[in-house]
């Protein structure tokens, strides 16, 4: 049931019907003022949509919430928002891939790639060690381990800032307690831990061969947590999975130009802002024949946006132009208000169409 119904999902369905098409056909012009060039057209089946632009853009609001469900397992909510740090935020999954997988997560890199041609912000909520992993960065294992997770840094340090024995036979008497630790086979009643951890899928691994049956003891304590560390480290870089996302990204965009960027700006190129700047969305309205800016209603619509969360403008944002975000880049932010302006720019505002009534 549950292969089913994640075969049937958008993201799917377009993985099977784009899997033929030469990547070189999805690389279309930029978009740089007008309607832009969509790499493809998105028909809904018993659904009369007249244009190609609010298709496509709901099918990538639609893909983007399929990537953020349980309904595909390409991506991983990090465990740090479990306990409320980064909440909401994903990393790919870290296991090893089938070539089904690989070929999933080579489409999604080609999303990542199409989104930034059309200039259609994805709302992907990533962790920073995604971009940075994405353009060639180097995590940080200390910076990144806690972002990403943040129990398990914690543990760490635990380990990392013993000072005697004592404590170690204190904190694994803790960990006991909590079912992670089984008894010395030396001592008995002493509880220890050995060489083994949860992955983020949340299998038990050993941290080095035999690790089920080597305890943790004084000895060898700093070499059990620098193992955890480089575990998680390893499952956040997943290079199986990030290499043949990079390979569908590089099908549509050329990698070399990743090198120019930071992971940030890689991100706010894919993504755009997560929130609405209604002064930026006020100077990018158009008012259609006979409105002005001064009219009551709207002046009556703009203060009722500003009462709006972000949330609800996101959901505006969505009913107008069938997008949550708004792109991050503008290529009329230079020019004057006649320069070239990219979809969803400018907003419209248009007369009521002279039905009866006020």
């Amino acid at each position: 049931g549950e292969i089913r119904s994640s075969e049937n999902s958008y993201f799917c369905q377009a993985a099977r019907q784009l899997g033929c098409v030469p990547s070189s056909q999805l690389c279309v012009k930029l978009a740089s003022g007008g309607d832009p060039t969509y790499a493809f057209n998105i028909r809904f089946t018993g659904e009369e949509v007249h244009g190609t632009s609010g298709s496509f853009r709901h099918f990538l609001w639609q893909v983007c919430k399929e990537l953020q469900s349980s309904s595909l397992s390409l991506l991983l909510l990090c465990p740090s928002s479990a306990v409320n740090k980064n909440k909401g935020k994903y990393i790919l999954t870290p296991s090893p891939i089938t070539y089904a997988e690989e070929q999933l997560f080579h489409f999604f890199g080609q999303l990542l790639g199409i989104a930034i041609r059309a200039d259609v912000p994805l709302p992907l909520d990533l962790l920073p060690s995604f971009w940075k992993t994405l353009v060639g960065e180097p995590l940080d294992p200390d910076v990144d381990l806690q972002e990403a997770d943040i129990l398990t840094y914690n543990y760490v340090k635990k380990f990392e800032n013993i000072s005697d024995e004592t404590e170690l036979e204190a904190l694994c008497a803790e960990i006991a307690s909590q079912h992670l630790a089984t008894e010395s086979p030396d001592c008995p009643n002493k509880p220890c831990c050995k060489f083994t951890y949860l992955s983020l899928t949340g299998e038990e691994v050993e941290l080095c061969p035999r690790g089920r049956h080597i305890p943790v003891g004084w000895e060898n304590k700093d070499v059990y947590a620098a193992a955890i560390r480089s575990l998680r480290m390893r499952e956040l870089q997943t290079p199986e999975c990030m290499t043949a996302v990079r390979a569908g990204l590089g099908s549509i965009i050329p990698l070399q130009l990743l090198t120019t960027l930071t992971p940030l700006e890689m991100e706010l190129r894919t993504c755009g802002l997560p929130y609405i700047n209604l002064e930026f969305l006020k100077a990018h309205t158009m008012y259609q024949v006979g409105l002005m800016e001064t009219d009551q209603h709207i002046e009556f619509f703009w203060s009722a946006l500003e009462m709006f969360t972000q949330e609800e403008l996101c959901k505006f944002i969505k009913f107008a132009c069938n997008q949550e975000r708004i792109p991050f880049t503008c290529p009329c932010k230079d020019g004057g208000p006649d320069t070239a302006h990219v979809p969803p720019y400018p907003m419209k505002i248009a007369p009521p169409d002279g039905a009866a009534g006020t």
